[in-house]
């Protein structure tokens, strides 16, 4: 099957966020090793942090590194919280769904 594009990122993005402040390279590093299935990659990250500052969903500061050029932190702003909650009804939804069409390949399995 073909890998598709991470269309929950900014969902995934704001529950990491949830733990505490992060930087871009960190959250999509954490995405691929903690998900079972990552579809996002480093230009979906980093499009839809973008999208989430613009938003108010996150809040940003620019914080100075011993070594290199300074790194742009990321933390969960109230808006973003409220935002989590959303996509979090919306995924329960949507896991209904798929629940029901996982049930009725089961029961289709045998005659396909």
């Amino acid at each position: 099957m073909a890998k598709t594009h991470g269309r929950h990122t900014p969902a995934f993005l704001l529950l990491l966020l949830a733990d505490g402040p992060s930087y871009g390279a960190l959250l999509l590093s954490r995405l691929q090793t903690e998900l079972p299935f990552c579809l996002s990659d480093s230009a979906i990250v980093y499009r839809s942090l973008k999208q989430m500052e613009e938003q108010g969903l996150v809040e940003t500061r620019w914080v100075p590194e011993d070594s290199g050029a300074p790194r742009k932190w990321y933390t969960l702003s109230r808006r973003g919280s409220a935002a989590l909650a959303e996509h979090a009804e919306d995924i329960r939804r949507r896991q209904a769904n798929l629940q029901f069409f996982l049930d009725r390949y089961k029961e289709l399995e045998p005659s396909i």
